[in-house]
Order: C-alpha cells, then structure tokens, then sequence
C-alpha cells in the first residue's frame, strides 16, 4: 500500500508525494512542515524479508535538528536517534504488517522545521525481464543497464545538491537578517550616545554661565 502519513503536513510534501508514487510505487519522497511542538508520522505496510531504506535531513529550522523514531508491526523500536540534522538507516523487515517512522520537533518551542525524507522499499526490478538469466547479456542490453545505473545515481547526486543549496540558502537568510538587525541596532546606540555627547557638553557651557553670573553680581 502506498505511504500514509498522520498529523501537519506541508502541501508540497503531498504534491512531492502523489508525482513520485506515481512514478515508484515502493519509493516516497516527502519534504514537509514540521510545527514547533510538533510531531508528524507515517506509515507503510512491508512484507516480511523486504529490505527498506529511510533517509531524512533537516533542510531549515533552528539548529537544523530533529528526533526520529522507527518501529516495527509489533511496536519495537528498530530505530532511535535524537537531535540529528541527517541520517540514514537500512534494515530487513522481520515480519509481515505496518511500520511506523516519525518525525519530532517537541522539544522546540519557538522554531518551525522543513524535513526531507526519502523511504525505499524493495529492490529495484531488473531493468530486462531476462536480466537475472545464466546467459550473458547483450552488448545493447549491457549498455542500457550501465545508463540506467549511471542515471540513478546523478538523481541521487541532484538530490542531494538541491537539499544542500536549500539548506545553504536557508542559513545565509538567516544570518543576512541578524546582520540587517545588528546593523539598525548599531546605528540606533549610535545615534543616541551621539545625542547624548551634545546634550552633555551643552551643560557643561550652561554650568560655567551660570557660575560667572553669580560672582559678577
């Protein structure tokens, strides 16, 4: 059965979703909204023996971190990590039924984060029916199958490039908006101790008239 997925998520996680099911029913890509305070779960039913890979990175957000859990049909936990900002874990369904991953920004309070996942259930079919044959292949086949592979991975590598640049874009952002801040800040304390020398030194003036006035009289 396709990904399902429980709690607050981004409408460009869903589109992300539907267009890649579409093209791999086994493989799911989501980037997605995670709230402060928030925690958003997904699930996907497995046959036993089937080997699954689940990948996350923290795209923008605080200190681009966030809790993952993974467990199985019968509630056991197969995958723990706290306050990661990537990883990746494989591993071989036991048994037959749901598993259940989820994704936790619960101990933010203030800071919203965008994560991006990508789950992978199965291997690949072979490119040719006859791929897994005794024989070997053809030199046209051989070819096809190594553009195939080679395909594959710069899908990978532009994933992660684009994740990285929105990841980069995202903290040169962010440190541009402090900079913007530190700089008005700077000009407001300029301003006012500038305001303030001219008021201190016109009541040093005011001080010695007052003074020469006194004794002339």
């Amino acid at each position: 059965m396709p990904l399902q997925g429980s709690g607050t998520a981004g409408l460009w996680g869903w589109l992300t979703l539907l267009l890649l099911v579409a093209y791999a029913a086994r493989a799911s890509e989501i980037t997605f909204e995670l709230p402060d305070n928030a925690k958003q779960c997904f699930y996907e039913e497995i046959v036993r023996g089937t080997k699954c890979t689940l990948e996350f990175q923290v795209i923008t957000g605080g200190h681009y971190d966030v809790d993952c859990r993974l467990e199985g049909p019968d509630g056991a936990v197969l995958y723990k990590e706290m306050k990661k900002q990537y990883d990746s874990f494989t591993f071989t369904a036991s048994r037959n039924g749901t598993y259940k991953f989820c994704f936790s920004n619960e101990f933010s309070t203030f800071t919203h984060k965008t994560v991006y996942f990508d789950f992978q259930v199965g291997e690949e079919p072979p490119l040719f029916p006859s791929e897994n044959r005794a024989t070997a292949l053809t030199q046209m086949e051989s070819a096809c199958v190594s553009i195939h592979e080679a395909l594959k991975s710069v899908i990978d590598y532009q994933t992660h490039f684009r994740l990285r640049e929105a990841q980069g874009r995202s903290r040169a952002e962010d440190l541009n908006t402090r900079v913007a801040y530190w700089s008005i800040g700077e000009a407001i304390i300029l301003l006012v101790v500038s305001i303030g020398q001219v008021f201190l030194l016109k009541s040093f003036f005011s001080d010695k008239r007052t003074t020469t006035t006194h004794v002339g009289s």
